[in-house]
């Protein structure tokens, strides 16, 4: 432990920070989550490469997710050193959230074959991801209307998703019951 006291960090309006608003990180986890290793990471997963002759850009995200099955968890668990990345540093819930959904949008039609990898290529969720901490580090308190719209939106396909299967349950039995 350091007999340092914890610098006070203050908002624009002259209002300090308490300390459990932005989680300390050592100088070790420092050097490996710094915003040029996370930037050169995201990098490197969504727009490594170019295709000559035009701007399409992919990274290995795209190429590890060719491996059925295994690419697309490799590649998913690599986008995770961004979200803990985010954690350590502070990165609000909410974006957070968002940090995973994108990831987790990633990883699942990503595993669909050769049209998951094309949707990899465009999606390219570590910069969406590595933009969205930055943003949240730079605005801390400030979330937008886009950062509620997007996890309503996805609150609501989820829900959908879990009460299909229950309504066809419902209409099946229905159907069996007037059958039979």
């Amino acid at each position: 432990m350091s007999s340092h006291p914890e610098p006070e960090i203050l908002e624009p309006e002259g209002r300090s920070v308490s300390s459990f608003s932005r989680r300390p990180f050592s100088r070790a986890s420092g050097r490996w989550f710094s915003d040029e290793n996370l930037d050169l990471l995201s990098h490197l997963l969504d727009d490594w490469f170019r295709i000559p002759g035009t701007s399409i850009r992919f990274g290995l995200d795209g190429i590890i997710g060719f491996v059925p099955g295994l690419g697309d968890v490799l590649s998913g668990l690599a986008s995770c050193i961004l979200i803990v990345a985010a954690w350590l540093r502070g990165v609000p819930y909410i974006g957070l959230a968002r940090m995973v959904v994108n990831l987790a949008i990633d990883v699942l039609i990503g595993a669909i074959p050769f049209l998951g990898d094309i949707f990899d290529i465009a999606w390219k969720a570590n910069r969406r991801n590595y933009a969205l901490m930055v943003r949240h580090l730079a605005e801390p308190r400030r979330h937008t209307w886009k950062d509620f719209i997007f996890l309503g939106l996805v609150l609501a396909i989820l829900a959908a998703i879990f009460a299909l299967p229950v309504l066809v349950l419902i209409w099946l039995a229905e159907w069996l019951r007037l059958h039979y």
